[in-house]
């Protein structure tokens, strides 16, 4: 969540006031917002946040201002392809689905009590928010629940087989670092996103952790590594054991530089599913190290550079060590895609890249 939408939020229910927060829950063709951008509108016509921008924005607003009058959340789809925008001057010609979810005094104490607990757990933990956009059953609408990483989870749906369900499938896409928009039949299962056989929807938003990239390596392609992850909103970790390259004169842009031990370094960082680790170290040995350290942990990807002679090598090795072979296959070497590259940014363009595509799951 957008830190000025989070501080927003503190606001509304510190204060008691009354607003609507937009929540792009779908997006088909060209849009200007994908799946989990997020606006908040006041009472007072004032907004934090952004959907993009121009009249397709202010149209959201006005739908939002609906919602606050009638204190009842809705799901509204906003037509970027009609012509009136298109006469404004926009150049999207999608349709983007929006949840706009009622905030203020008006909701029932256990809702207002929820969503203060959601903010709370926001700066602590890494729950996984589950909302319910849709349904026949309009009293539904609106009803949030939320797991935390331990598995604990607050909030209500509506019924306990519907609880379960949304549950099962929070746990179950826990991993993925994007919404995912749930359509389910009068049976809680899951069903086509038809119109004629979707009973309900759930919007699923998973934790809102920092995407982390371990740079370990502080060589020539480090430096437009940095920079570009910088750019794309990565925290960037860079471990080296030579103080000339570990430096913060050369690494101005990194949030870490841990000049020390290779294998000393990687047991001070704390590594997850939003760790993605890049070995461009010196040489075989050292690249070796670093795999055999960190092939088994939890991490979403590890690329390490090398010819595919070495990487063979490297890999036969650490299978007669002990490393499981299905472990190993996680490894993305020769790291990057397959772009000619040849300069150092070009060679970080690629292993950004294939970053990229893991994170998106489209590996």
């Amino acid at each position: 969540m957008d830190k000025d939408v989070f501080l927003g939020l503190v606001r509304v229910f510190d204060q008691s006031l009354e607003a609507a927060l937009i929540t792009v829950t779908s997006a088909l063709g060209s849009t200007p917002c994908k799946p989990g951008a997020k606006m908040l509108v006041y009472i007072d016509g004032t907004t934090t946040g952004t959907l993009g921008g121009g009249c397709g924005e202010d149209e959201a607003r006005q739908e939002a201002f609906k919602v606050i009058a009638t204190h009842t959340s809705k799901i509204y789809y906003l037509n970027m392809i009609a012509d009136d925008i298109q006469e404004e001057g926009m150049v999207c010609g999608g349709i983007m689905g929006l949840f706009i979810d009622y905030l203020g005094f008006q909701n029932p104490l256990k809702q207002i009590n929820l969503n203060k607990h959601y903010l709370s757990a926001l700066m602590s933990d890494n729950p996984t928010l589950v909302t319910v956009i849709e349904a026949l059953d309009e009293q539904l609408i609106g009803k949030k629940l939320f797991t935390r990483s331990t598995g604990d989870a607050l909030g209500d749906l509506g019924s306990e087989k519907l609880n379960k369900a949304a549950l099962e499938k929070a746990m179950a896409g826990g991993e993925k670092l994007h919404p995912q928009l749930i359509s389910m039949d009068s049976e809680f299962e899951i069903c086509e996103p038809s119109l004629s056989k979707a009973c309900l929807r759930l919007f699923i938003e998973p934790p809102t952790t920092t995407l982390h990239l371990v740079i370990v390596g502080a060589g020539y392609i480090a430096q437009p590594l940095v920079a570009m992850a910088k750019v794309l909103g990565y925290q960037v970790t860079v471990l080296d054991d030579r103080p000339a390259l570990a430096n913060s004169a050369r690494l101005c842009l990194a949030d870490r530089i841990i000049c020390d031990d290779l294998e000393r370094g990687l047991d001070t960082l704390s590594i997850n599913p939003q760790t993605f680790i890049v070995l461009v170290t010196r040489g075989t040995y050292s690249d070796k190290v670093c795999l055999r350290k960190v092939i088994n942990q939890p991490t979403r990807y590890i690329g390490m550079t090398g010819s595919y002679r070495k990487v063979k090598a490297l890999k036969a090795e650490l299978e007669k060590e002990g490393i499981q072979s299905e472990s190993l296959q996680k490894l993305y070497s020769p790291i990057g895609l397959k772009i000619r590259a040849e300069t150092p940014a070009e060679i970080a363009v690629g292993i950004l890249g294939q970053v990229i595509k893991v994170q998106k799951q489209l590996a």
